[in-house]
C-alpha cells in the first residue's frame, strides 16, 4: 500500500492558502442531503460538528458521556499556543512552526505543522468571539505565558482551566446547532464498529450504553474525534473512560495506525502514592514558567525541602540546559527527572519525585507589587504575602488542587512532581486532508498522528483539536464529498450493516460467556505495568521482546478468565470497560512492536541502545526518518508501511536546549 500524504505542491507558506482556494466545494442545497457522523465531542469533535452543522450538513454527533462537557479536553490546564506576537518578543508563524517541528524531534510533516501554526491565530479570535475568558493584562490585551521548548511567550490561558473554558465555547457552538436541528446528539452511545460499503466508510454500529441496544447509523463520511490511548498504561493523566476503541475498530477495518509507540510523558504530575491509585493528576506545565525544579545535591537526603540550604540544591535543568533552563521541552524535562531519581537523588517517601519550588517566584512577584504600590522598602514577610497573591491569581486553582490531593501547602513548601503518561502523538495515519487509509473515514485531534512528531510541545493539544475541527475539516471534507453528492442515503438494512452489527453482537456475547474469575480492572492494571516498565520512558530490545510475549499471554488469559457481571441489554459499565481493555490488549502489542522496530531514541522515546556520551537521546535519521504506518493483517500480525519525511525548510539537527 503506497501512502499518499496529499501535501499540496508549492512554497510551504502558500500550501494551505492554495489548497483552500482550489479545493472542490459543495453548494448549500447539496450539503443538506449529505449526512456526517462525528464520533466524540471533545474539542475536535464539538468544533467539527458545530462547524459542519453551521455549514448546512446533516450531522450526527456521538458522545459516550452523558454530556459533551465531560470530554477529557476539559482537563487541559495550561493554555493554547498561537503566534500572535502580542509580547513583541520575536514570535511569528514560522517560529511556532519551527519550535513544533524541533520539539517533535523532526518526526512530523512540515506541511501539516505549518498549517497548524498558520491557523493558530484564527483560533484565538474565534474563541474570544465565543466569550472564552482568556486572562488579560492590566490594559485589556490578552495575556501570554511561557511553555516548555520555547523562548517566546505565546501561550494564551484562562487561569489553570483553559481546556474547560475552550470546551464550553465549542459546546455552546455545538448546542446552538443542536437547537437549530442541524446536529442530532447521541449521548451515552459508544461506537463499536465502522461500516464499510464498496470500500468506503458509510456508517457505524453504536451501542446505547444505557439500554445495551446496538444501533446502525449511516453517514456519507465518518469523523473520529475520540482522543488518545494513554490509558493503555493504566496509570496516566487521562480520564478513566478515555480509550482506543473507536480508533482500534477503524484500524481493524483497514485504517493504518501511525507511530503507535509515540506517547507523551509529562514532567509535572503528582507522583504515584500507592497501589490503590487508578489515575494520576497533572500539575500544569505552566508552573515551570515560574517554578524552579531541583533535587538535593546529596544522595538519599531525607531532610525537608525548607531545611536544605540553597548551596546544597541541584537545579539540574538550569545546570544542564542553561539556554532554556526549566523551560526545556517535556521529553527532556521528564528524562532528566527520571535520571536524577534513578541515580538516588529523588525526594519524598517513594524517592521517585523531584521538587518544583515557587519560593523565588513568590519573592520576585512580591517585590514588583511592592514597587507598584510605592512601598519598595517593605519587610520580607510583607513582600512574600504580596507575592503569594500574584501567584494565586495566576495559578490558584492548581495550587488548591495540589493541596487537596497531597495535604501540603505549595505556597509554603515545594511541590513534589514526577513524569507520567499524558498524551499520545501516535494515532490513526491521516493525509493532509485528515483522511485515514479508509476513504471517507477521517481522524481529528489526538485521534490522529499528524502534527507533533515524537514529542508534543505544551499547549499544542488544544491548538490541534480546534484547528482540525474549526478550520481544516470544513475545507477538506467538502473537497472529498463534492464527488459524493449523487450518493443517496444508504438504508441500514444493507448487508454490510447487518454483518457489522452481527460481528459486534458476537464479540459481546463471547465476552459475557467467559464467566471467569478475574476482574477487568486487574487485567488492565497488569497490562499497564508491562507497558510502563518495558515500553515507557526508557526501553530496550530485550524488554520489548519480553513485553510482546507477556501481552500475548495476558490477552489469552483475558479471553479465558475475565469476569463480567450483569447482563448485555442493560446499563453495564463493566461490560463497556471489558471491551475497551480487550482493545488495549491488542494495541499494547502493536506499540511494543513499533518501539522494537524504531531502533533510535527520539522525543520521549529513549532506546537505551541509542544515546550520546552525555546520556541524551540519539536519533538515527538515516534509517528512521519516516512515519511508521501499520496495517492490520490479523491477530498479532501487522504490516509496516513507511511514509518518508522530507524536510525542505527546516534542516534536522541534533536537538539542543543548552
Amino acid at each position: 500500500m503506497a501512502l499518499n500524504s496529499k501535501i499540496p505542491t508549492g512554497p510551504l507558506d502558500a500550501k494551505w492558502t492554495t489548497y483552500k482556494s482550489t479545493c472542490k466545494l459543495v453548494n448549500p442545497a447539496n450539503k443538506r442531503h449529505l449526512e456526517i457522523i462525528v464520533v466524540g465531542t471533545g474539542l475536535a469533535g464539538a468544533s467539527a460538528a458545530a462547524s459542519l452543522g453551521e455549514m448546512g450538513y446533516k450531522v450526527k454527533a456521538f458522545c459516550f458521556q452523558d454530556s459533551p462537557r465531560r470530554a477529557h479536553s476539559i482537563a487541559a490546564q495550561g493554555g493554547i499556543n498561537a503566534a500572535k506576537n502580542y509580547q513583541n518578543d520575536g514570535d511569528s508563524t514560522y517560529r511556532l512552526f519551527y519550535d513544533t517541528v524541533k520539539g517533535g524531534d523532526y518526526r512530523s510533516r512540515e506541511g501539516n505543522v505549518y498549517r497548524l501554526a498558520e491557523v493558530s491565530a484564527n483560533i484565538i479570535d474565534q474563541c474570544v468571539a465565543q466569550g472564552v475568558p482568556f486572562a488579560r493584562e492590566y490594559g485589556g490585551l490578552l495575556s501570554n505565558r511561557s511553555f516548555g521548548g520555547v523562548q517566546v511567550q505565546r501561550t494564551f490561558y484562562a487561569a489553570g482551566q483553559t481546556g474547560q473554558q475552550l470546551l464550553i465555547g465549542a459546546y455552546q457552538a455545538l448546542e446552538r446547532q443542536v437547537a437549530l436541528g442541524n446536529v442530532t446528539m447521541y449521548s451515552r452511545h459508544e461506537m463499536l464498529e465502522v461500516v464499510k460499503i464498496d470500500g468506503k466508510a458509510r456508517g457505524i454500529i453504536a451501542r446505547d450504553l444505557v439500554s445495551g441496544e446496538l444501533e446502525r447509523h449511516f453517514g456519507h463520511a465518518v469523523l473520529l474525534c475520540t482522543g488518545g490511548y494513554g490509558n493503555v498504561f493504566y496509570l496516566s493523566t487521562n480520564a478513566m473512560g478515555s480509550n482506543v476503541t473507536a480508533a482500534w475498530k477503524a484500524h481493524k477495518a483497514g485504517a493504518n495506525f501511525g507511530n503507535p509507540c509515540f506517547t507523551q510523558i509529562h514532567p509535572t504530575c503528582i507522583p504515584v502514592s500507592g497501589d490503590h491509585q487508578s489515575k494520576l493528576t497533572l500539575m500544569s506545565e505552566s508552573l515551570r514558567n515560574d517554578g524552579r525544579i531541583w533535587v538535593p545535591k546529596k544522595q538519599g537526603d531525607t531532610r525537608k525541602a525548607i531545611d536544605i540550604p540553597e548551596e546544597e540544591r541541584d537545579y539540574y535543568l538550569e545546570r544542564r540546559y542553561p539556554a532554556f533552563g526549566n523551560l526545556v521541552p517535556r521529553d527532556v524535562a521528564s528524562r532528566a527527572a527520571k535520571e536524577r531519581c534513578d541515580a538516588g537523588y529523588g525526594v519524598g517517601s517513594s524517592k521517585m519525585a523531584v521538587f518544583l519550588d515557587f519560593a523565588s517566584a513568590i519573592e520576585r512577584y512580591g517585590k514588583v507589587e511592592a514597587n507598584k504600590q510605592g512601598t519598595p522598602d517593605l519587610d520580607k514577610a510583607s513582600i512574600i504575602a504580596l507575592g503569594k497573591e500574584v501567584v494565586k491569581a495566576k495559578y490558584g486553582n492548581l495550587f488548591d488542587m495540589y493541596a487537596k490531593i497531597t495535604g501540603e501547602n505549595p505556597y509554603e513548601v515545594p511541590m513534589r512532581i514526577y513524569p507520567a503518561v499524558h498524551y499520545t502523538m501516535g494515532g490513526l495515519w491521516v493525509d493532509y486532508e485528515l483522511m485515514t487509509t479508509v476513504p471517507n473515514l477521517y481522524a481529528l485531534g489526538e485521534a490522529n498522528f499528524s502534527d507533533h512528531g515524537a514529542n508534543r510541545l505544551g499547549a499544542s493539544a488544544l491548538m490541534q483539536g480546534l484547528a482540525d475541527g474549526y478550520f481544516v475539516i470544513p475545507y477538506t471534507l467538502g473537497n472529498n464529498l463534492a464527488d459524493d453528492i449523487r450518493t443517496k442515503s444508504i438504508p441500514t438494512d444493507h448487508p454490510e450493516f447487518v454483518a457489522a452489527e452481527k460481528a459486534v453482537r458476537d464479540r459481546i456475547e463471547r465476552m459475557m460467556n467467559i464467566k471467569g474469575k478475574e476482574s477487568v480492572e486487574s487485567f488492565h492494571k497488569r497490562l499497564g505495568k508491562i507497558m510502563w516498565e518495558k515500553c515507557g520512558m526508557a526501553r530496550n530490545e530485550k524488554g520489548l521482546k519480553e513485553a510482546i510475549t507477556e501481552i500475548q499471554a495476558l490477552r489469552k488469559e483475558f479471553w479465558a478468565n475475565v469476569r463480567i457481571p450483569g447482563e448485555i441489554n442493560e446499563y453495564n459499565p463493566e461490560l463497556d470497560k471489558a471491551g475497551r481493555v480487550a482493545d488495549f490488549l491488542e494495541l499494547g502489542e502493536l506499540m511494543c512492536m513499533d518501539a522494537l522496530n524504531r531502533n533510535e531514541s527520539c522525543g520521549g522515546h529513549f532506546r537505551e541502545e541509542s544515546q550520546t556520551e552525555e546520556g541524551e537521546a540519539k536519533r538515527n535519521d538515516d534509517e528512521f526518518m519516516y512515519v511508521a504506518a501499520w496495517e492490520y493483517k490479523g491477530d498479532s500480525n501487522f504490516e509496516l508501511h513507511k511514509e518518508p519525511l522530507e524536510y525542505e525548510v527546516v534542516h534536522p539537527t541534533q536537538r539542543s536546549y543548552k
